[in-house]
């Protein structure tokens, strides 16, 4: 599962990469930010369920990817590095946290009343 969410990893870096001159798009596209969104909880969620002991690692090491990648699209010159689409990232990062952590709770007094 590891090697996919690398895989993952590298296919949302490319087409965040991607030149896309072809497409003529507002500056502020709430789809887009959705994608960012969407795209943020599910890898973020995916890598806090392979190494829940780094939890915190995660989230930090997604955020700055996140940055990365803006930081990447201000630099290759045919795409924009945007503010609202590193907080778009920001909210997936927190998203998946509250999920995954509220699935761990969930999971632990799962197990509790089990054992009870």
């Amino acid at each position: 599962m590891r090697v996919v969410w690398y895989l993952a990893m590298a296919a949302v870096t490319v087409l965040a990469l991607m030149p896309i001159e072809h497409l003529q798009l507002p500056v502020f596209d709430w789809w887009d930010k959705a994608q960012h969104a969407l795209a943020f909880v599910v890898l973020t969620g995916w890598g806090l369920l392979l190494w829940p002991v780094h939890a915190l690692r995660v989230l930090m090491g997604m955020l700055a990817y996140g940055a990365g990648i803006e930081a990447a699209q201000w630099a290759v010159g045919w795409r924009f590095a945007e503010w609202a689409d590193l907080t778009a990232d920001a909210v997936g990062v927190s998203v998946a946290w509250m999920l995954v952590s509220g699935w761990w709770r969930f999971q632990g007094r799962k197990q509790e009343r089990a054992v009870s």
